[in-house]
């Protein structure tokens, strides 16, 4: 019988989805140290928003309105109380390839349609299918993000545009091959700049966030000997009015595809960011259903303000925590930050060179990735390594959605074939003194899990089993069991009844008494009282009929009692 869900229980369910005062408890204490954490993140934020934007194809407006907007409604609405939200170096990687091919244009729209997939996915309570991705699959998807943004700010350092390939790869040597000296020597020494200045920063302030130190050197040595490269460009001086992006059915059935990519990748990245954060903090555990909630809202918003796509954003999140946010209130001062920059600030900053972008988000990519991190997933098992190294190759080679995809059937693959040597048939000595007949008698113990991996190994091994009159199958340890490991042992009660061999069966759980009933397994055995809770009994039981030379006892077959069936 399907169980009917009281509208009450689902109004109380979609309630506990939206914001609450709840979500503030504890901001008398802490809110000193909330709005200094954000303004330490809105600082970290600008230059990351400004460029990733630029790297995605959208433009560094569409980086700073989306960090101002999805940021605070993201604060507003997700599940975490210290996320931090805006453009993302895994949302740049998917969404710039769609750039190139579909056109700027459709960044708003796509943007929108995404949100509302992830909003979905929160209603339908997905928030915890994050906890099924195996951590060297993450680690893997997060270098192959960490290569892929370093190798898309390649051309930028050198003062090129990149080529038309999808692949960052590919994109970044087309356009090596249009290198001008003069223009390269420029860009790369800003890039050095940017990139040492990072380095050295934290060492000698470490409150100091680097990457604005770099933004305003870089700036200056660029104004002040005036060196050809690449600026931000105009920027706008205040948000632009809120629009619905055109949504015709042709673009929905253009965008469907991207917008499903961009949609798992935000629900992905925003879990685990949230995630990592709550493991940060004591600010409470996240509510990841609400956490893909907010982010989708933040998304959908973003695309009315012409913003891109957003997720949870780790590194932005970390220093929320590191700097003392506790609540909603510093990921929503981060905003505001920005949001001063956009009235205030426009002009200054439309100054800053690309390269000094380029530079910070090349040794950002670097920082992404953990050497002890990977050290350790290469020494743990071969399986565990090759989960990595294939979900790392995959991501820069193909598609990052593709990537968790192949990385988890991967993971899947090796865990089953792990489950699969752990299980098994063992042949036991029978217990007590030996007694005349005991070789006509063949003990067998099946452990483990017996499912489709496993089965066909088992029913070979007792199947060739020679020259005996009785077999014992004990299944007390049988730990799982499915629908093909069920019917394997219907097919293997039948075989040997049919040569004459009578099984016995010991220990079934009652957990699997239901799917054996269903697979045929009792009803294959030549007599009811062939089923036995005590071994001794049971090998008792087998020498009588030795002794007999008996391979059934009389009466017709029947279902077992209740008392006869026993873990």
């Amino acid at each position: 019988m399907v169980q009917k869900t009281h509208p009450v229980n689902t109004l109380k369910q979609l309630r506990g989805l939206l914001p609450s005062t709840a979500d503030y408890q504890g901001a008398r204490q802490s809110w000193r140290g909330d709005l200094m954490a954000g303004i330490t993140v809105g600082i970290v934020a600008l230059p990351l928003a400004l460029a990733f934007g630029v790297s995605s194809g959208a433009g560094a407006q569409a980086g700073l309105i989306t960090a101002v907007v999805a940021g605070l409604v993201a604060a507003l609405f997700g599940g975490s109380h210290v996320q931090v939200s805006g453009p993302t170096g895994a949302m740049v990687v998917v969404l710039g390839p769609i750039v190139a091919v579909h056109g700027v244009q459709v960044v708003a729209a796509i943007s929108v349609m995404a949100g509302v997939l992830v909003i979905c996915a929160g209603v339908l309570r997905l928030g915890r299918t994050v906890a099924y991705i195996p951590w060297p699959v993450i680690e893997g998807f997060t270098l192959g993000i960490a290569v892929i943004i370093f190798l898309q700010q390649v051309p930028s350092a050198f003062g090129v545009a990149a080529g038309h390939s999808t692949n960052a790869a590919i994109a970044a040597v087309q356009g090596l091959a249009s290198v001008d000296r003069t223009t390269a020597a420029a860009t790369l020494a800003v890039v050095l700049l940017a990139v040492l200045i990072m380095i050295a920063t934290p060492r000698i302030y470490a409150k100091l966030p680097g990457s604005i130190v770099a933004i305003v050197a870089a700036t200056a040595l660029a104004e002040l000997l005036h060196l050809p490269v690449a600026r931000i460009g105009e920027l706008p001086s205040a948000l632009p009015a809120p629009a619905l992006p055109g949504l015709s059915w042709d673009t929905l059935a253009l965008l469907a595809g991207p917008a499903v990519t961009i949609a798992a990748l935000a629900a992905i990245e925003s879990l685990l960011s949230a995630r990592v954060a709550s493991a940060m903090t004591e600010a409470g555990a996240y509510d990841g259903d609400r956490e893909l909630v907010g982010q989708g809202l933040a998304s959908v918003a973003a695309g009315f303000f012409g913003g891109m796509p957003a997720t949870g954003a780790i590194a932005r999140t970390a220093v929320n925590v590191r700097s003392g946010g506790r609540t909603r209130i510093s990921a929503m001062t981060h905003s505001l930050v920005l949001l001063g920059v956009v009235y205030l600030a426009t002009g200054p900053v439309s100054r800053v060179p690309l390269a000094a972008l380029a530079g910070i988000l090349m040794f950002t990519a670097v920082r992404m990735v953990s050497a002890a991190t990977v050290r350790s997933i290469l020494r743990s098992t071969r399986a565990d390594a090759a989960v990595f190294v294939v979900t790392a190759l995959v991501t820069v080679s193909f598609d990052l959605i593709v990537a968790v995809e192949i990385g988890i059937l991967a993971a899947a693959f090796f865990a089953l074939r792990t489950l699969a040597k752990s299980s098994g048939v063992h042949r036991e000595e029978l217990p007590g003194e030996p007694a005349p007949g005991d070789s006509g008698i063949a003990l067998f113990r099946i452990d483990g899990a017996l499912f489709f991996g496993t089965a066909e190994r088992v029913l070979e091994r007792v199947n060739g089993i020679r020259d005996v009159h009785v077999v014992i199958l004990r299944l007390s340890q049988l730990e799982a069991l499915d629908a093909t490991g069920a019917n394997v042992l219907s097919d293997m009660v039948r075989t040997l009844e049919r040569r004459g061999v009578s099984v016995l069966v010991k220990g079934i759980q009652p957990r699997h008494l239901s799917l054996m009933t269903t697979m045929g397994v009792l009803r294959a055995l030549s007599h009811g009282h062939h089923l036995f809770e005590d071994l001794d009994e049971a090998v008792a039981y087998a020498r009588q009929q030795v002794a007999n030379q008996h391979r059934t006892l009389p009466g017709a077959p029947r279902e077992p009692r209740a008392g006869q069936i026993g873990a």
